[in-house]
């Protein structure tokens, strides 16, 4: 099983924790200490080693970070986290922030009216984020990081094995992208490019690991020469008898203050530290996004046609699992960690899967409506007749990464869900459906998804859709679906479509797609006009029992009608009996 259910946050151990940080930060000459959940890669999940922040405050949300000063301690958080987070904090000694509505260099200024010292740690923190604190009246000051101070019982750095990932799913040599982008360098003024983000170091090598559960990456620093030269710093024991050199973790500063010429240094996403270092030894930085972040997310034919096949290995464990459950939950007695185990045995059934792409979030009723929650023996609910159950999970494939969520009923549920379940429905149709001109952006298809429930005056607290990586991370930038998100989207980028619901107390709703960019169908008639759309990767059956079909106009039916037209087509020859059953019937037209 690779999902456990162990209680991994520790509220009560919080304040005394906080005390001894405090004691740090008044020994440093310092006013406050900001402990982010990033780790020196930026990385949405850390290793244990890196957890500091659910360490200190308790949280484990995947985003946010605590600002803790002498006399109160903010603990940031955005929309997906705002319930999760009261319950996993001590609110005596910690207090929540809505981030970003509100803004670190605005709490700051409340909180230390006076100016102050603020000290962070420049490995966990980028150039682009401090920049944002300029004119607070805060010094911020570089120390060592005072968390590690005084956790004891750190654990070590990860080392797992690293792996050579097959040109016939990566669809390019290494060589052959070390070359390209190598390029690209030399001909923006670099001599070399200092890359920190881990899943652009495995693309660019075409390797993988497993330093971090649920991504299977390699945590590593490298430089990448303009002559296609690549110096890579990890742990050389991962290496374990492959063509691969590797620099221990320590060569890596000295590496650095070698450099001659143009070094070119993503300030978004490098942390403070690489600059501060190359500028002290005199060398020149570049200000520009990392080299490989475009061209990873542009998937080429064979990454595309590997997901693909990951989706449709993947649709028969979904659909296996959605015929037990609804044959299981009428007879009762069945928890959310049922349904968890269950369906990773369905994944597991596939004989391919790795591991799963993240921790399956499964919501009961009123737990639904945690958008990230994670089910453990605390919280573990029965589930109910007359309630929403959502469930958002994905498996990592060799060939590809997954990430889908049903909402399913569980007996007879209210109208008022089903309405609102629809809602949902009509803003993923409405995005999975659109054509829009080259160059636009996730902030520009945004609203797409969420305006059919914004004429009922409600809406929901996360992006849209994220990018999504090729056996990689589930979460991969820097494509989004979200009102802040400037990227445009090209040919090849795999983004989710996941708009949803949630009703405090009450109940979740979330329905998630994955869809790939691609140039759009020819119109008869249409302007000699460059345009995009989406084709759908993931083929599953949305409950029909939630929809209100009068709700839904013709090219909504049409849309459902025809994409569970495909779903049977592709999925039935892949299952039998009474699985087979309940596809046919779920797949039924409207």
């Amino acid at each position: 099983m690779f999902q456990s259910f162990e209680v991994t946050s520790t509220p009560e151990k919080g304040p005394a924790r906080l005390a001894l940080l405090r004691q740090e930060i008044a020994r440093a000459g310092l006013d406050g200490f900001l402990v982010p959940r990033a780790d020196a890669h930026q990385g949405e999940y850390v290793a244990p080693c890196d957890a500091r922040l659910a360490w200190l405050t308790g949280f484990t949300g995947s985003a946010g970070f605590c600002a803790a000063l002498m006399d109160q301690a903010g603990v940031f958080v955005d929309g997906r986290y705002r319930t999760q987070v009261k319950s996993q904090i001590d609110l005596a000694h910690f207090t929540p922030v809505d981030w970003p509505e509100t803004t670190l260099a605005d709490w700051l200024k409340q909180a230390l009216p006076d100016g102050g010292k603020l000290g962070f740690d420049p490995w966990l923190h980028t150039k682009g984020e401090m920049e944002k604190l300029a004119g607070c009246g805060v010094e911020l000051v570089a120390v060592d990081n005072l968390v590690d101070r005084i956790w004891a019982d750190r654990p070590p750095r990860p080392s797992g094995k690293i792996m050579e990932y097959p040109v016939e799913f990566a669809g390019e040599t290494a060589g052959a992208k070390r070359k390209r982008i190598a390029a690209d360098i030399k001909n923006a003024g670099a001599q070399a490019a200092v890359l920190t983000l881990p899943d652009s170091i495995c693309w660019l090598l075409n390797i993988r690991g497993s330093d971090i559960e649920r991504n299977p990456e390699v945590q590593a620093f490298a430089i990448l020469h303009a002559d296609g030269r690549v110096d890579l710093f990890t742990d050389p024991a991962k290496a374990g008898g492959l063509a691969l050199e590797v620099q221990p973790w320590e060569a890596f500063e000295p590496a650095l203050k070698a450099l001659q010429g143009v070094v070119r240094v993503d300030p978004e996403t490098a942390p403070v530290a690489v600059s501060d270092i190359l500028q002290a030894a005199g060398i020149e930085v570049q200000a520009k996004a990392a080299p490989c972040i475009l061209p990873k997310a542009r998937k080429n034919a064979a990454e595309i046609a590997g997901t693909r096949a990951a989706h449709l290995r993947d649709g028969v464990a979904m659909v296996n699992f959605l015929a037990w459950l609804d044959r299981a939950a009428p007879e009762g007695g069945l928890s959310e960690i049922d349904v968890v185990t269950k369906l990773e045995g369905f994944r597991r059934d596939t004989g391919a899967l790795r591991d799963i792409s993240f921790e399956t979030i499964c919501g009961a009723g009123p737990n639904g409506a945690i958008i990230h929650y994670r089910v453990t023996q605390e919280t573990n609910r029965e589930i109910r007749n007359g309630e929403l159950l959502l469930v958002d999970s994905g498996g990592q494939y060799l060939d590809g990464t997954t990430d889908i969520t049903r909402t399913v009923a569980i007996g007879n549920v209210g109208d008022g869900e089903k309405t609102c379940f629809t809602r949902v429905l009509q803003g993923m149709i409405a995005l999975s459906r659109a054509r829009f001109p080259k160059g636009l952006a996730g902030r520009d298809l945004d609203a797409l998804a969420r305006y059919p429930l914004w004429l009922a005056g409600q809406d929901y607290d996360h992006g849209t859709g994220h990018g999504v990586g090729t056996y990689l991370s589930v979460h991969e930038g820097p494509q989004r679906i979200s009102r802040v998100s400037d990227v445009p989207l090209e040919t090849g980028m795999i983004l989710s479509n996941e708009p949803g619901y949630y009703r405090e107390g009450a109940f979740g709703i979330r329905i998630e797609n994955l869809i790939v960019v691609q140039p759009a169908p020819a119109l008869h008639g249409a302007d000699a006009r460059d345009m995009m759309a989406f084709e759908t990767l993931t083929y599953v059956p949305i409950d029909k029992r939630l929809i209100e079909v009068d709700m839904l106009s013709r090219g909504e039916r049409d849309w459902l009608n025809a994409y569970h037209a495909q779903t049977l087509e592709i999925l039935a020859p892949l299952v039998t009996g009474e699985t087979l059953d309940w596809l046919t019937r779920a797949c039924a037209p409207l």
